[in-house]
């Protein structure tokens, strides 16, 4: 196995910026997801590693080899793709073997490892079909196959859930940490599904418009997003995000927003040279609480909506006009009163100008 470094890596296409100045270092038998909107350049992040785009710019290492001008063939890796690119008219097995094939390793070699990896993916009996006559499941692990019996040194996986039902994504996603925990490939995944990246990998990569917003483990991400993109994706449903202006009255500190001011004079060490700035707080739902009747520093809502969830309720209200939610264990009548009451332990304040996270 290797680990992958990419210092500097710049992508353009004509003047289309795809990604920019991308400093990472993805480590031997980690499994790294690349998560972001639509556009963000995780596919072509994935491409360059794999040798299918020239970087504008930057260097590529495999381990402290330079790979820019290798080409594909002679990286070691092996992709995944969203569409899995079986070939219609071979069998599973001859889809499988095809690798080996084309580098003429002998017969007798192909039968053992296509054997291997069938058995391994548990996919023995569907060796004499054809693509079109198994299941969605199944074509997933016969593209995972035919990476496999490459053997190679790193797994490259292009949003290859995303063509699956939702029950069949939730067992492959359990399936594929199983065989990374197993195998232990440097696995780098690109999904714009923040469950599968959350639930999969050691650590991940969030972008936005090519640039990289934050790398951690799934709870640092969600727990100590560095600025508010990172905390307004990841979370479903996301961060509840309000304007405001942090002052100092009467010796505290205080979010002043446009309906309510939250008083943080515990915190105020920390912010004491903020006060004065404007400010975003952001609040999870699950750090919200519901009451019938006033509480000490609650803050009066109306209840828009209540989806009921079975063991909870995504309860969205109104604070004046601001739109918030919140997660509780009961429902909640559409246009009742409520008084809400905000963690204060679990909030995130960040800098309005620049997005980065203050407490």
């Amino acid at each position: 196995m290797v680990s992958v470094r990419l210092e500097n890596l710049t992508k353009y296409f004509g003047k289309v910026k795809a990604v920019e100045n991308l400093n990472l270092t993805i480590k031997d038998g980690e499994f790294l997801a690349f998560l972001g909107p639509s556009g963000c350049g995780k596919t072509t992040i994935l491409r360059c590693i794999a040798g299918l785009e020239n970087p504008t710019s930057g260097q590529i290492y495999f381990d402290d080899k330079v790979v820019n001008d290798l080409p594909p063939r002679e990286r070691n890796v092996a992709m995944v793709f969203q569409s899995y690119a079986l070939y219609p008219h071979m069998t599973v097995r001859d889809n499988i073997a095809f690798p080996l094939i084309v580098r003429k390793i002998p017969k007798d070699e192909i039968d053992r490892r296509v054997k291997e990896v069938a058995e391994f993916l548990h996919i023995e009996k569907t060796l004499d079909r054809k693509p079109s006559e198994i299941s969605g499941g199944e074509r997933q692990r016969v593209a995972l196959g035919r990476a496999l019996i490459r053997k190679p040194t790193v797994f490259l996986m292009d949003e290859p859930l995303s063509n699956l039902d939702a029950k069949l994504r939730i067992y492959m996603r359990a399936e594929l940490k199983a065989l990374h925990r197993e195998l232990g490939i440097t696995t780098i995944y690109v999904t714009h599904d923040q469950v599968e990246a959350m639930t999969m990998s050691d650590r991940i990569a969030l972008l936005n418009e090519g640039i990289l917003q934050q790398v951690a483990t799934p709870d640092e991400l969600y727990y100590r997003p560095a600025n508010v993109f990172t905390g307004s994706f990841i979370g479903s449903p996301p961060m509840n995000m309000m304007e405001g202006r942090l002052i100092e009255k009467d010796n505290r500190v205080y979010v002043d927003a446009v309906h309510f001011s939250l008083d943080l004079t515990e915190f105020k060490n920390l912010l004491t040279s903020h006060v004065g700035s404007e400010v975003i707080l952001g609040v999870r739902p699950e750090d919200i609480s519901l009451y019938e009747t006033a509480e000490e520093q609650c803050i009066k809502a109306k209840v828009y909506v209540a989806e009921p969830l079975g063991g909870k309720a995504i309860v969205s209200l109104y604070i004046g006009d601001i739109l918030f939610k919140a997660e509780t264990a009961e429902t909640w009548k559409p246009e009742a009163t409520v008084w809400v009451s905000i963690n204060k332990k679990k909030i995130h304040l960040f800098d309005k100008k620049t997005g980065t996270l203050i407490i």
